[in-house]
């Protein structure tokens, strides 16, 4: 019997702690990187998907369903001044503050 692989960002507790989750919503998971590069953005994933979202373009990297990117999008265009202020507190490797999902 072959033992299960995680991805690595799931197996790397070191990685998945400089990777706290925003939000969840729909099976949409939103997490920030603390010190990350810019432009701020937020890393969405969606079971097996994964995207990168420009905080003030929405600009996005990556490939979600389109159901989910636009949920994804939507909750992204209305939690614009929280995550800007997330993305200050992860540069500043701050504690981050839970962003109200979409409902």
């Amino acid at each position: 019997m072959n033992p299960i692989r995680l991805p690595t960002f799931a197996a790397s507790p070191t990685r998945r702690a400089n990777l706290p989750e925003l939000s969840r919503f729909f099976g949409i998971v939103v997490r920030m990187r603390y010190n990350d590069h810019g432009p701020p953005h937020i890393h969405v994933q969606y079971g097996e998907h994964r995207a990168v979202i420009e905080i003030h373009t929405g600009l996005v990297t990556g490939s979600l369903p389109p159901r989910a990117l636009g949920m994804a999008l939507e909750w992204t265009r209305l939690r614009r001044h929280q995550l800007a202020e997330a993305w200050d507190l992860a540069r500043r490797k701050l504690p981050l503050e839970p962003v109200e999902p979409l409902e």
